[in-house]
């Protein structure tokens, strides 16, 4: 075979791999994201259509940022607590079965300069911060607690351990009332930690602002807890939100000095157990049952759905139909009670 012929031959050969690479390759186009993950954020900005929170349906400077979950007391004497009306989702539940509850108060938003009294991490609300995308903030925890936080179920910032000076002590105030945190400092620790910023939860869906009539008629729901942590709301439509109340007395905000005001309630009602006496109790948070959504002054009757044990699947809320049912745009406190105990709603 000639020189020349074998030059050819592979001229024909590389046209021929170049014809091949363009067709695999030419339509595809390649993000670079550098270490800050600018790309990724690009991609969420378009994904939310503005700058709306995804929780609340409301717009705000940090609508993007990572969802942080702050386990809180509800004891009456770290009553009033700090920063509690500037969460945009509330959990409440039993610690112990028939008795007292406490808060997981999820923030996105706003920004309190003091968040508390923050108390220890219970195993049931582990997957329910996890179906939210958050940062789990907390102050030690139950051993079944501890256990799925240390082999890093999920992100989370111990005040145990505390982190980048995340959590103080106050003096005056007895323990275990006394700790207390900041968005501020909490997202410091969570940055210098290494966790993810960016959220990625999927979010709620919601209410035209310019669709909503609210109903022309007060009304007050009772959520039947036991004691000094039995909470109802009353509805006001004339700002189609609902106060919040425990024991008799508003539920006040020590930085505000203003009552909690939401303008969604979810009843999600589950089956618990006590597993450890007196101490630990246990809440089916994961599975379906019943559920009851009072928004804009109406109670639509459903079911509430989180699938597989331990994952970062969403708490759904369905309709009669199994369709999603839309919140009105702010706030939500989710209570989840016994199949047992009191649920009310009067109207005037």
């Amino acid at each position: 075979m000639s020189k020349n012929l074998k030059i050819y031959i592979i001229l024909i050969a590389l046209l021929i791999l170049g014809i091949i690479l363009f067709w695999q390759f030419g339509n595809r186009s390649i993000e670079v994201k550098g270490p800050d993950n600018k790309g990724q954020e690009e991609s969420l900005k378009l994904a939310n259509e503005g700058d709306v929170n995804l929780i609340t349906g409301l717009e705000c400077d940090n609508y993007n940022r990572r969802p942080i979950a702050v386990m809180l007391a509800e004891d009456p004497t770290t009553r009033p607590l700090s920063g509690i009306s500037m969460a945009d989702l509330v959990i409440e539940m039993p610690v112990i079965t028939g008795s007292i509850t406490r808060l997981m108060a999820v923030y996105v938003c706003e920004d309190p300069a003091e968040i508390g009294s923050v108390r220890s991490a219970r195993h049931d609300y582990i997957p329910l911060a996890m179906g939210l995308d958050a940062i789990f903030a907390h102050w030690g925890g139950s051993h079944y607690a501890l256990d799925k936080l240390n082999a890093r179920i999920m992100d989370n910032v111990d005040a145990m351990k505390n982190p980048y000076n995340a959590y103080w002590q106050k003096s005056g105030i007895p323990m275990p009332h006394n700790g207390f945190t900041s968005m501020a400092r909490l997202v410091n620790a969570a940055e210098k930690l290494g966790y993810r910023l960016v959220n990625k939860f999927e979010g709620y869906p919601h209410l035209k602002i310019s669709n909503l009539k609210s109903q022309s008629s007060k009304g007050t729901l009772t959520v039947g807890y036991s004691g000094n942590y039995r909470v109802y709301y009353e509805y006001n439509p004339e700002t189609n939100s609902y106060l919040r109340w425990r024991a008799g007395i508003p539920e006040i905000d020590k930085l505000s000095n203003k009552q909690v005001e939401v303008q969604n309630i979810v009843i999600m009602r589950a089956e618990s157990r006590m597993i450890e006496p007196p101490d630990y109790n246990d809440v089916d948070v994961e599975g379906t049952g019943e559920a009851i959504v009072y928004r804009n002054g109406e109670e639509i009757k459903g079911t509430w759905k989180k699938e597989g044990s331990y994952s970062k699947s969403k708490l759904y809320f369905l309709d009669s139909k199994g369709d999603e049912i839309k919140f009105v745009p702010g706030k939500i406190w989710i209570e989840i009670v016994e199949p047992y105990q009191e649920i009310k709603w009067e109207t005037e």
